[in-house]
């Protein structure tokens, strides 16, 4: 993984692609690339087009990827002092599960500093 410097006050930020995802798992599972690689473009396919028929796809322990509704709302264009009307409108958004979200949590803590 290549570590990329976000914005200051985040520290560094460390991003996994898709590659290093592949080489992962490929790694891990002694499965060839290719076919992982197949897996998880299919994984994505599947979870695209169920998102695009208003399918929520859920993961146990993991999490759901489900469409989310934003309200209709009113915008600013502030270079034009110009007031836009944004229509109500869906997109695809993560939910990850309790005890996801829990054991990302707890890896987290920071210890108190000692004195």
């Amino acid at each position: 993984m290549q570590p990329l410097i976000g914005k200051p006050y985040l520290n560094i930020v460390v991003i996994m692609t898709k590659a290093e995802l592949v080489n992962e798992i490929s790694t891990k599972t002694g499965i060839e690339k290719v076919a992982v690689q197949q897996t998880i473009e299919s994984m994505m396919k599947v979870v695209r087009n169920s998102l695009i028929n208003d399918e929520n796809v859920y993961l146990r322990g993991f999490g759901s990827f489900i469409v989310k509704k934003r309200a209709k709302k009113t915008g600013r264009i502030i270079t034009k002092n110009a007031t836009i009307i944004i229509p109500e409108h869906y997109i695809p958004a993560f939910k990850p599960a309790k005890t996801f979200t829990e054991r990302v949590k707890n890896a987290h803590v920071k210890k108190a500093p000692q004195q």
